[in-house]
């Protein structure tokens, strides 16, 4: 056999039609899987390591005011992104307090609106704003990751259609040669099967990549969903106080 004919480039060059479109969706499936790949492991590792980081300085601040003034420093963490969202709807619950109280000096009733939210409402408003954050964070992180399951439950069986439809050629060849030599069968095979390669090749790394990220997400979820169930408890008790008051 040639040895130039086994060579993986010139075996792509001299493919069919149908075989080179197969190793063109491949090569566009291996770099899009490799690019989200880089993208999603620093985005992924950046937003892990500000989580930590954020929830350490949480309970080392005073108050709500003083990790506000943190978490905007730190905006790549979900969870700080989470708390500025619980934040803000605690504020809109002071803002009506300081509203009762202005209202309260006036001769006239008190409007419905200017009246202080019930606990109940508060914390209900509350858990509904965390629960959306927490949502809208799990999908920011899960996005593009679909591409990566995709490329990899869809690459084999590309690569297999390449293979299949490459060994069609080939005995077509033997039956139009009237040979089934080795020299004759060999390249047909070789040019086949590395549709098969490529297509292992593409969805290999995607489907580990996929795996890691779909881990490092659920622990973030669990991490998220920890401490919002810490800050809840937080926020009720120093709502409480303040209507004690």
């Amino acid at each position: 056999m040639n040895p130039e004919t086994t060579d993986l480039f010139s075996m792509m060059i001299s493919a069919g039609p149908v075989v080179k479109t197969v190793m063109l969706i491949l090569l566009f499936f291996s770099i899009t899987s490799w690019a989200i790949i880089f993208i999603k492991y620093r985005y992924i590792r950046k937003a892990y390591r500000d989580s930590v980081d954020f929830t350490d300085i949480f309970w080392q601040c005073r108050n709500l005011a003083d990790a506000f003034t943190k978490a905007k420093v730190l905006k790549t963490s979900p969870v700080a992104r989470v708390f500025i969202t619980g934040y803000m709807e605690v504020k809109k619950f002071d803002a009506s307090m300081a509203d009762s109280t202005g209202a309260k000096t006036t001769p006239a009733a008190k409007p419905v609106e200017s009246r202080p939210l019930p606990a109940y409402n508060v914390m209900s408003s509350v858990q509904r704003a965390l629960k959306r954050a927490i949502s809208t964070e799990i999908r920011r992180l899960t996005q593009l990751t679909t591409f990566l399951a995709t490329a990899g439950n869809t690459s084999p069986f590309i690569g297999l259609f390449g293979t299949v439809w490459g060994i069609l050629n080939t005995f077509q060849g033997i039956g139009l040669n009237k040979s089934a030599s080795l020299a004759v069968v060999a390249p047909g095979i070789a040019e086949a099967l590395v549709a098969t390669a490529a297509g292992l090749t593409v969805a290999i790394p995607a489907v580990i990549a996929y795996n890691y990220f779909t881990d490092r997400i659920r622990v973030l979820d669990s991490e998220l969903q920890n401490f919002v169930a810490d800050l809840l408890n937080i926020i009720e008790r120093d709502i409480q106080k303040r209507q004690g008051e």
